[in-house]
């Protein structure tokens, strides 16, 4: 049999897939092969086939639209046949009793004393397999695959995101500690200069009493010796009344205010903040805790609001904030697009803006491409930001020859709007078609969103009022026109299928059945002017976005 080539015509496997061309191989060149002749057992390129049909006029041979009629692929052949154990042994039998594939090795030392082990070319006579299910089976749990790394990739990225958000509230603890003993240093300094002012005032006190009774003393011993040869008595004993008055002031001052003391000041630690400080473990207590990333609820489940909170998203150096759109991370970061001010900005769990990224012009829609990388619609230009250290960073773009309004991604597929057209791209920016048109006004294909499975899209026409369900053939399901929802630009799906839309003139949120065509609940009126409309599932709450440099949160019951 011809050997194979190193093309692959499908993903997740690294065997050869494709033929080569027998009689080429024989010249030593590598040719894919087009046709094979189950007579002959060889292949063929459109080349050589002419000849063979030339010497064999009976044989029919068959091309790549009837490859059914091909031999198995070599290399898949002996994927399936190799023991996983024995990777030398081909498989021989299937043992009914453990339900296992094995090989003779396997069969002597495992299965010896099983009741039911037979031979493969038996079990094969009276077992049919329907590999059309068993495809389906593999596609669901690779599908199922992909969610769970998904989720697990989600994790890292909300493990890191809370890491570095606790990081930075370890540091400000220690901070308010650092203040706090600060302040303590500082009441216990005022309180020392207030002993010592206290202290030097008493004590300059009574150097200023002697000071004074000894100026006294020293006038009555001059006078003294002025008057001592000049026999005034009068003036003798006066000097003599005086000078016992102040030496018996002295003596009593001294007796009430002068003991034999040398003052100072001492201080004495705290020791019970020493101790309780050498008793803690750390500043805190770490504990980690798993939330659950799968979706509550069905599709046409009605939301139902239980109170309502308000966050400010302003930054200094902003105009009035217009938030166009809104995107929740797995990590349970918030990004929002701020249209008013060119900005793409990152919100904390707390709704807080930790970082922002610029854009040339004002953005549009936004959609989560991976756990940490959204799509923008800026111009004609799609930006990929990505989250990188509670930084946001611009790591590539796609060009496009027309408008870039809504956005949405599912498993590779891009869905980008133009205003009169929703196109289905490629991640890298290849066009794989044009799903819908509307040329009759502008913006009559304004937001879009796409189902959880991938299997309905979701089309805002501004212009005329409606919302729009189409099949991934671009097919219309339905349109679903209501007096509630005038001037439609955003529309969200949940992780569970729920369908919210935005009305922009009618200032309402309305939640609409999966299936596009009948409105289940109004979540939200009389606002002014709404733009936006998201649902976080960490939190199960819903967040809106409008003009006022606020968004609205409200909690889900």
């Amino acid at each position: 049999m011809a050997t194979f080539s190193d093309s692959t015509n499908g993903k997740g496997n690294d065997w050869v897939q494709d033929f080569l061309c027998s009689a080429c191989e024989d010249k030593k060149l590598e040719q894919s092969a087009d046709y094979y002749c189950d007579s002959c057992v060889k292949f063929f390129c459109r080349k050589c086939i002419q000849m063979h049909s030339q010497l064999f006029t009976k044989h029919s041979p068959h091309g790549r639209g009837d490859m059914k009629k091909w031999p198995v692929v070599k290399k898949v052949e002996d994927f399936l046949l190799k023991c996983d154990v024995h990777k030398e042994e081909n498989l021989a039998s299937f043992c009914k009793d453990h339900s296992k594939l094995c090989c003779n090795t396997c069969a002597f030392h495992n299965h010896r004393q099983c009741e039911t082990v037979m031979l493969l070319t038996d079990m094969v006579k009276n077992t049919s397999t329907d590999l059309k299910q068993v495809l389906v089976t593999i596609q669901t749990t690779l599908a199922e695959l992909r969610k769970l790394q998904d989720n697990q990739e989600a994790s890292i990225q909300s493990v890191q995101s809370s890491y570095d958000e606790q990081l930075h509230k370890i540091q400000e603890t220690r901070q308010k500690i650092l203040a706090a003993l600060d302040m303590l240093e500082k009441k216990t300094l005022q309180e020392m200069k207030d002993t010592l002012t206290k202290l030097q005032a008493s004590l300059k006190s009574d150097v200023d009493k002697c000071s004074t009774l000894g100026n006294e003393l020293n006038q009555l011993r001059d006078a003294f010796q002025d008057i001592s040869d000049k026999s005034k008595q009068e003036l003798s004993f006066i000097a003599s009344i005086k000078c016992k008055d102040i030496i018996q002031q002295f003596e009593n001052y001294q007796k009430q205010n002068f003991a034999q003391l040398k003052f100072s000041i001492t201080f004495h630690p705290n020791s019970e903040i020493m101790q309780y400080l050498s008793q803690l473990s750390g500043l805190g207590k770490i504990e980690h805790y798993a939330q659950s990333l799968t979706a509550v609820g069905n599709a046409d489940q009605i939301i139902r609001i239980d109170g309502e909170s308000e966050y400010d998203v302003w930054e200094q150096g902003d105009e009035a904030c217009g938030i166009r759109d809104i995107c929740v991370l797995p990590s349970g970061q918030v990004l929002v697009v701020d249209q008013y001010n060119k900005k793409v900005k990152l919100l904390n769990k707390q709704y807080q803006v930790v970082s922002h990224c610029s854009v040339s012009d004002k953005p549009g829609g936004m959609c989560q491409i991976t756990p940490s990388e959204v799509g923008v619609t800026v111009g004609s230009e799609v930006k990929f930001i990505k989250v990188n250290n509670n930084q946001l960073v611009q790591v590539r773009k796609l060009k496009f020859q027309h408008d870039c309004l809504g956005i949405a991604s599912h498993q590779g597929d891009l869905f980008v709007t133009s205003g009169t057209e929703l196109y289905n791209y490629s991640l890298d920016g290849k066009l794989v078609s044009k799903l819908h048109e509307n040329k009759s006004h502008t913006r009559t294909v304004w937001g879009c969103a796409v189902s959880p499975t991938g299997d309905k899209l979701y089309i805002t026409n501004y212009k005329q009022d409606k919302l729009l369900t189409l099949a991934r053939d671009g097919s219309v399901l339905s349109i679903f026109k209501d007096p509630e929802l005038l001037g439609p630009r955003c529309v969200h799906v949940t992780p569970a299928g729920q369908v919210l839309v935005c009305g922009w003139v009618s200032d309402t949120i309305l939640q609409i059945d999966s299936k596009g065509s009948r409105k289940l609940a109004t979540l939200a009126t009389e606002m002014y002017s709404l733009r936006s409309v998201c649902y976080n599932s960490n939190t199960d709450s819903i967040i809106v976005g409008s003009v006022n440099n606020k968004i609205l949160v409200y909690k889900v019951k």
